[in-house]
């Protein structure tokens, strides 16, 4: 790569190229983002190579989608939202834990790469659950705030898998413990010190130069973006602190506006995100874990579907959202390939292992992202009938 000038240009011409090809060819347009990675990076043509630089901005993209979902919630809303899936959230991720350990240990991997495995399949992506829902079905309608509500609590459990595995690492149980504990405590002081921020410091500010429209897009920015760092700093994730910003600035009137004028840039990103995805996967390796993969992928694609219609119909919920929640949350999740790649990273699983991780979630991204875009209500459906925003 000759420059980060060069790498956005290959990238964002093929992704126009690509996206051209695919929206003719009544393709998703996240698979042509994926496609192009795979084509153009380092396992491809090797036109771009720095992919930890893309990777790391790209998960920008997921740090803004975060906030703009908390922008457009009330507190309220959420705390009655998280009561009702909390509980289809621990049972479906007791579940696909057990489904990945039961396929790594039938193909023989070791105990700890089953349970990394298991762990990697509990999640859903946030990205395609929400970026695939229609904003106005995200924004008013139950299935909107059942979907957030259960991916919030799939963040949290990711979080503390990663802090396990970070732990883990360092291979002092005692510290681990204690770390896990300090991150959990942290997250209602984070979230209190946040709404005093914002009711004696941002909404006054707003209040005063809300003419000033640059000023309030820099101080959004400013706000999403520090909550993110401040809640890394307390052992939290980046976006669980962006979700904590949007949701303590919804109250204001501002918020809307703050939400339409960040959407660009996190498409931005998020572009970014998706070509990261399909780049750093090394196609040349697929054989060693094309069985496990094809098998793990299946279950996940057929069963997630099929747990979340049965456990949400179990909460008193219908049985036509059951299925429509279950198909949008039928893949594996972009937390899945982190774990991936901090397990391996940390030296804890084996390259197998890991390289069955990626296979498996970008299996599950692609073919669950045309279920959902040829059968159900999109923002990027290329069907007249389906397309909604």
């Amino acid at each position: 790569m000759d420059s980060v000038t060069f790498s956005f240009f290959l990238i964002f011409t093929g992704a126009a190229i690509f996206a051209s090809l695919a929206l003719y060819t009544r393709q998703p347009l996240i698979i042509a983002y994926i496609a192009l990675g795979a084509c153009i990076g380092p396992y491809g043509l090797t036109l771009v190579t720095d992919l930890q630089l893309l990777s790391d901005i790209g998960h920008v993209g997921i740090i803004f989608l975060l906030f703009l979902l908390g922008l457009d919630m009330q507190p309220q809303a959420l705390w009655s939202t998280l009561r009702n899936s909390t509980v289809v959230a621990l049972l479906s991720s007791a579940l696909f834990l057990a489904m990945g350990y039961l396929v790594a240990q039938l193909f023989g991997y070791s105990t700890v790469d089953s349970l990394v495995i298991g762990a990697a399949m509990m999640f859903s992506s946030t990205i395609i659950g929400i970026k695939l829902l229609p904003t106005t079905v995200l924004h008013h309608r139950h299935i909107g705030e059942l979907m957030i509500g259960l991916l919030l609590i799939q963040d949290l459990l990711a979080i503390i898998v990663l802090m396990v595995l970070f732990s883990a690492a360092s291979e002092d149980s005692s510290s681990m413990g204690s770390t896990l504990a300090l991150s959990l405590l942290s997250l209602p002081l984070l979230a209190g010190a946040a709404l005093l921020t914002v009711r004696y410091v941002l909404l006054p500010l707003i209040a005063r130069f809300d003419r000033f429209h640059e000023y309030i897009f820099l101080l959004a920015l400013g706000w999403c973006l520090g909550m993110a760092e401040a809640a890394s700093a307390l052992g939290l994730s980046e976006e669980i602190g962006a979700f904590i910003a949007g949701i303590t600035i919804a109250t204001s009137p501002i918020s809307q506006y703050i939400a339409v004028n960040l959407k660009p840039l996190r498409d931005f990103f998020l572009i970014l995100f998706f070509f990261s995805v399909g780049a750093r996967f090394d196609l040349a390796m697929l054989g060693q874990v094309w069985a496990p993969a094809l098998l793990l992928g299946s279950l996940v694609l057929g069963l997630k579907p099929v747990v979340y219609r049965f456990l949400l119909k179990g909460v008193s919920e219908k049985r036509t959202l059951a299925w429509d929640l279950g198909f949008r949350l039928g893949q594996a999740s972009e937390f899945s390939l982190l774990i991936a790649y901090v397990a391996i990273g940390s030296a804890l699983i084996s390259e197998q292992a890991s390289l069955l991780i990626q296979a498996t979630t970008i299996i599950t991204l692609l073919v669950s992202s045309y279920i959902v875009v040829l059968n159900y209500p999109t923002p990027i459906a290329i069907s007249d009938r389906l397309r909604r925003d």
